[in-house]
């Protein structure tokens, strides 16, 4: 297994400073200790689930969406990202750290039914059919961005019958395949081919299908779609932004309910305290994408 850590948020600026205030009430020379650093909510919640308090837990990740994971360009022993930072501060607050195990999308959910993860944080998508291998905390709203080359050549306007004919590089895996296969029906209506796919391991190598000529269109999270138009201004563009009904989830194993609750309300705990929409603005990512954690569960 290989293991890397990130450059992590080791004291978190809300949370911190609930923590000084009880320190500095409880007396001026108690010393700051280790503990003290940890805020009444997270104590009470280390309380209420022992079970991980101590514990180096994995997180499976596959680390190639900038902005949310991916191997630190200054540091290749190092993950970054906001789903990195986010996965420390649960820790922090539950009291356990974390490892990391690097695999592909399509492989995310079947390592953590395999036991070989705890945890599954990486701008994943929670759907039903995906909770029927996990349950999940959702923790983001979804935007998607359609990615094109400049110009928009193909004239693409979202996911609908402007992609007939087209090629679209998708992740294995990932809810906009079968959005997009949905449409052959309509495209056969209007007497046009149906949109093709190209299938790819992670987002780099969705990005240059387009780059390359081989693919029309990428579509995503509407952040991993704004960076890719900033890393190549003169050759990629956005053509729309479009909502589809999904939220970004934390996966947890579904035999392990009481890790799952005590998951969710720490990230309440992150959710209130405003570390969540701090950690939005540390990564350069849309606030819009702010909810309140809640789960998805399927029997």
């Amino acid at each position: 297994m290989q293991k890397r850590v990130s450059t992590g948020v080791t004291m978190r600026p809300r949370i911190a400073a609930m923590a000084l205030g009880a320190v500095l009430i409880a007396g001026a020379c108690v010393p700051i200790s280790a503990s003290a650093a940890v805020p009444a909510a997270c104590a009470a919640l280390q309380s209420k689930y022992p079970d991980w308090k101590g514990k180096t837990l994995v997180n499976a990740i596959n680390p190639h969406t900038p902005g949310y994971e991916s191997i630190d360009p200054k540091d290749p022993n190092k993950y970054i990202g906001f789903d990195i930072d986010l996965g420390e501060q649960i820790g922090e607050c539950l009291g356990f750290k974390l490892t990391y195990k690097a695999v592909t999308f399509a492989a995310l959910l079947t390592t953590l039914q395999s036991g070989q993860a705890d945890i599954v944080i990486s701008d994943i998508y929670a759907t039903e059919e995906r909770a029927k291998a996990g349950d999940f905390i959702t923790y983001s709203k979804v935007f998607d961005g359609v990615l094109v080359a400049k110009g928009n050549p193909k004239k693409i306007t979202g996911i609908n019958t402007s992609l007939c004919g087209t090629a679209a590089a998708e992740n294995t895996g990932y809810v906009e395949v079968p959005l997009i296969q949905a449409l052959a029906p309509e495209c056969k209506k209007e007497g046009k081919a149906e949109p093709t796919i190209q299938l790819y391991d992670n987002n780099a190598n969705c990005i240059q299908a387009i780059l390359a000529g081989r693919a029309d269109t990428y579509i995503n999270d509407v952040n991993t779609v704004d960076n890719a138009v900033k890393a190549y201004p003169d050759k990629l563009e956005k053509a729309v932004a479009v909502t589809i009904p999904y939220q970004v989830g934390i996966a947890v194993p579904k035999d392990k309910p009481k890790f799952r609750d005590a998951v969710h309300a720490a990230m309440m705990e992150i959710y209130k305290s405003g570390d969540q929409a701090a950690l939005l603005k540390k990564w350069n990512l849309d606030p819009n994408n702010l909810m309140e954690p809640g789960l998805l569960i399927v029997k």
